[in-house]
């Protein structure tokens, strides 16, 4: 079968692209980084920049996973609003959680300056009210984010979305200007190329698993695949499979994203999009439970666009594609440490600012300095229930079950 990524806006468009060597241990390392996504890129660029021996080890190529398929939207924090965190956790631990996951939006645009990644960076994000009720909620977590964490964002009322969209019928939404969007493919290729010219070293092709590999320290990044790297560890996510369009460039797109703002929407099964950097609309809509990829992923996305932009139902698509997200039990990134082997995965569909900071706090706890990393490895997890063969099954009855409250 094709790889939807082959029709891949992304792939069709990369910068910088090549080909590297298939890995066999030669030398020794004091740290191996198996996972060439977001993640691993990070963490083996900051290793080596605090003067450590690296390789890095993909079982693809640079960015196969959601990294290099996914909508490539910047938003800043976690699944969790502030309010949430700080109810849940109390004030100490929120403010750390803050720093650390708003924070992040800096460390990805300072990566992207030094680096000089050519990555179709724009800022702008719009969070969209499906509901009323969302919207009530948005503003809650707005002002109270604003008031006890100095972090601002626009409240857009439902009467002025036209500003930012023309489209979808939305009650009002969260205007970030923090926030925003990039070709995410580009990024990772541009982390890779910092990395290499940083002196790690960089294989392709080659799947391991920990216990193949000889170094010092051990970086497990591969999200969707952890399952195939360690079994206990792949029981604390599951796949969630996304697929995306890019249409034909709309010379009209002031049209319907005058703001050039990316949007997600409130509900459980989202609607993302974008324009990209020559004016295509970029949508994700609709998810799949298992991974069986529709026979036609450009008429299971169609469906969605028609939803929000009645006028587009038949514009030209020139790419579909489609890819796995890992999903944890509380849409919680999980992060933690097994010896010498570190791991950092299940990102849960907020993961295009978030992996690089769990990339550099990876490159810190392996050199002793564990505080930041902590703060993520504490939050609270607990495996999808139902062992190997079960947890999948069940864990996609509770997900449809979210699914259905979106129609109501």
């Amino acid at each position: 079968m094709t790889d939807p990524l082959n029709n891949s806006y992304y792939r069709a468009t990369a910068k910088s692209w090549k080909t590297r060597p298939s890995f066999s241990q030669v030398n020794k390392y004091d740290v191996i980084v198996i996972g060439g996504g977001f993640t691993g890129l990070s963490a083996a660029l900051a290793c080596a920049e605090k003067g450590l021996k690296v390789a890095l080890i993909e079982a693809k190529t640079i960015g196969f996973g959601a990294s290099g398929r996914n909508g490539g939207q910047l938003i800043p924090g976690l699944r969790w609003s502030m309010r949430e965190l700080d109810e849940e956790f109390g004030r100490e631990r929120a403010q750390a959680i803050f720093d650390l996951a708003y924070g992040a939006v800096d460390r990805v645009k300072q990566r992207i300056d030094r680096h000089g990644i050519q990555c179709d960076l724009k800022n702008g994000h719009l969070e969209a009210a499906y509901k009323p009720a969302h919207f009530d909620a948005m503003q809650r977590d707005a002002e109270f984010l604003a008031r006890e964490f100095g972090w601002k964002a626009q409240i857009v009322q439902p009467q002025n979305m036209e500003r930012h969209i023309r489209g979808g019928g939305y009650h009002g939404g969260i205007y970030d200007p923090q926030g925003g969007h990039f070709h995410p493919l580009n990024y990772a290729l541009g982390l890779a190329e910092a990395a290499e010219a940083a002196g790690v070293e960089i294989f392709e092709n080659s799947f391991v698993r920990p216990e193949e590999v000889d170094a010092q320290n051990i970086i497990v990044a591969t999200d969707t695949w952890t399952q195939d790297i360690d079994q206990r560890l792949g029981r604390y996510t599951i796949p969630i499979m996304n697929y995306n369009i890019a249409t034909s460039p709309l010379e009209s797109w002031q049209d319907f994203l005058p703001s050039d703002a990316a949007v997600a929407d409130s509900r459980f099964v989202l609607n993302y999009f974008r324009l990209s950097a020559d004016k295509r609309l970029i949508f994700g809509g609709g998810e799949k439970y298992v991974q069986t990829p529709p026979a036609d992923i450009a008429s299971f996305v169609r469906k969605h666009i028609a939803e929000v932009f009645p006028s587009l139902a038949n514009a030209p698509i020139d790419y579909a594609w489609g890819g796995a997200v890992g999903v944890t039990m509380n849409r919680l990134p999980h992060l933690g440490r097994n010896g010498n082997i570190y791991f950092a995965h299940g990102f849960s569909g907020h993961g295009a600012l978030v992996t690089t900071l769990a990339g550099e706090l990876l490159a810190e706890a392996v050199t002793g300095t564990m505080e930041r990393f902590d703060v993520l490895a504490n939050l609270p997890h607990q495996p999808f229930p139902g062992g190997k063969f079960l947890s999948r099954p069940l864990a996609t009855l509770g997900l449809l079950y979210y699914a259905l409250r979106d129609r109501l």
